[in-house]
């Protein structure tokens, strides 16, 4: 089973404090939803592989290391497209990939109504975005979808996890990496993260 990286730094701190105060804007919640994903990036791509080139500097030949792989960054939609701006700062040569998701009323499963990859995909390290990991069922059906489009490495990146939601992820995908800025206590009776941070979606595009 791979790990699960609970993320502690000062600044990662003090930026969810923002992220949690219900009192915090639009403007603001949106632009501390960024940057919390771009702090996390040193720690979600620590382990990326490298291959050597030769330039020239100025002043002389030398060897240079640069990414084996290709990034893929991959929102789930719409919250976790707060999170694509923080992290494409750090990893500009990233390539983005969208997949949409809705709940089915009768029968409560998320359903897929959008899906879009770049070309070598399947050969790409993915990182699977959403900022809220609570029952997890979204976050497992859109790493069913990447893994269908041929993907096998793969990260989850996101803010704020629950335990029953990190639990469900790691039973339906126990390959997949788990990283987080927070883990909360629980679910409340209709599936929020307690304290967690409301509907992160509507708070980050301001449609509550």
């Amino acid at each position: 089973m791979r790990k699960v990286v609970v993320l502690k730094h000062p600044l990662i701190d003090h930026k969810m404090a923002k992220i949690r105060d219900k009192n915090t804007g639009t403007k603001e919640f949106r632009e501390s939803v960024s940057e919390v994903g771009g702090l996390i990036t040193y720690e979600i791509t620590r382990d990326l592989d490298t291959v050597a080139k030769e330039i020239e500097t100025p002043i002389c030949k030398t060897t240079v290391y640069e990414l084996k792989k290709q990034v893929v960054i991959v929102p789930i939609l719409r919250a976790g497209l707060g999170m694509v701006e923080g992290i494409h700062n750090l990893i500009p040569t990233a390539k983005i990939g969208h997949v949409g998701l809705y709940r089915d009323e009768k029968t409560l499963e998320p359903q897929v109504y959008y899906k879009k990859f770049p070309e070598g995909f399947e050969d790409s390290v993915v990182l699977v975005v959403d900022p809220m990991l609570a029952t997890a069922g979204s976050a497992a059906k859109a790493i069913d979808i990447v893994k269908e489009a041929g993907a096998t490495d793969i990260r989850y990146v996101g803010l704020v996890g629950s335990p029953e939601g990190v639990e469900r992820l790691q039973k339906d995908h126990p390959d997949v990496a788990i990283f987080l800025a927070a883990l909360d206590s629980h679910l409340n009776e209709v599936g929020y993260i307690v304290p967690g941070l409301g509907d992160c979606g509507d708070r980050l595009f301001g449609t509550k």
